[in-house]
């Protein structure tokens, strides 16, 4: 039954009719939950909140199924005026954004444009911005864009997901770039050709990654909700006496705040991933599907006078 709702969640993430009639009436039905509004001084507000919590953030002007430039150019300005804004307010946060909402379907002259555009306006305000990492038809095309952008700006970072049999090699490469990356297990429907088709076999190659890239000297922020994936990297960091400023564990805004707060208690840096913005449907789909108490969170709030 969960492979089911995750596979139907999955589906509906990529229905581009259904992410146009969200995009018109409004995230509703509990996508509150997950996104922070759909301005950025909502955004700004949420960010405040958890600030003042101890917890650090990355903001996500969210954007998908971009097909035209004009769209793209206007994702783009929408990501310089959050870096606007947090430059503006007395905010700590960092910058997510997707390739695809900048133009990387369109051509790599968009995106790339766009890309510049956006870092050289992170830069101004100090700024980090990390480069999210989607299905896996475009994971070589982003790491390449990635390294083309790291070789002129240091404000940079990218995504690496564990459940890709590619990623051991792409953590020994970017090891050349001193890369940033945030570590994660991957939310996309793969093949078996491409991704580990069990959960153990992820767990493992997450623990891995963590691992070389940690002792490779190089800033790792680790995305996960699972405990065990958290206590793994809390002995490997004692074992191996890693900085706490080495690394980070970064979670989704909504899901598991206790846990957030724990963290930040026990004194580790915790950063917590904000979306916003009207094209939250796709989003939403993909949090619905990672695990079960998502939708009964929905049903609940649904039901709630």
């Amino acid at each position: 039954m969960e492979k089911l709702l995750r596979n139907s969640f999955m589906f509906l993430s990529r229905n581009k009719t259904m992410t146009k009639l969200a995009k018109k009436y409004g995230h509703k039905f509990g996508a509150s939950r997950f996104v922070a509004g759909e301005t950025i001084e909502s955004a700004i507000t949420a960010i405040e909140q958890l600030n003042n919590n101890g917890l650090d953030v990355t903001l996500d002007y969210l954007g998908e199924f971009i097909e035209d430039e004009h769209e793209a150019n206007e994702v783009a300005n929408q990501a310089i005026r959050a870096i606007e804004a947090i430059g503006r307010n007395p905010v700590n946060s960092q910058l997510s954004l997707k390739l695809t909402s900048m133009g990387l379907d369109i051509s790599e002259e968009v995106v790339l444009c766009n890309m510049r555009r956006i870092l050289s306006a992170a830069e101004n305000e100090n700024v980090f911005v990390t480069i999210d990492m989607e299905d896996y038809s475009r994971c070589e095309k982003t790491l390449e864009i990635f390294k083309q952008l790291r070789s002129e700006f240091q404000n940079i970072g990218t995504v690496l997901q564990a459940y890709l049999y590619r990623t051991i090699q792409d953590i020994d490469e970017l090891n050349h770039y001193n890369a940033s990356l945030r570590l994660v297990k991957g939310a996309y429907k793969e093949s078996p050709k491409v991704a580990f088709p069990d959960k153990k076999a992820v767990d493992q190659n997450f623990q891995q990654i963590i691992k070389m890239h940690l002792l490779n000297g190089n800033f790792t922020a680790i995305a996960t909700h699972d405990d065990a994936i958290i206590d793994y990297t809390k002995r490997l960091i004692k074992t191996h006496r890693i900085s706490n400023d080495q690394f980070e564990f970064q979670m989704l805004y909504g899901i598991r705040p206790e846990k957030q707060l724990e963290l930040v208690k026990e004194g580790y840096r915790m950063r917590v991933y904000v979306p916003y913005g009207t094209d939250w449907y796709g989003y939403f789909m993909r949090r619905l599907a990672e695990r079960p108490a998502n939708v009964a969170f929905v049903l609940k709030g649904l039901f709630r006078k």
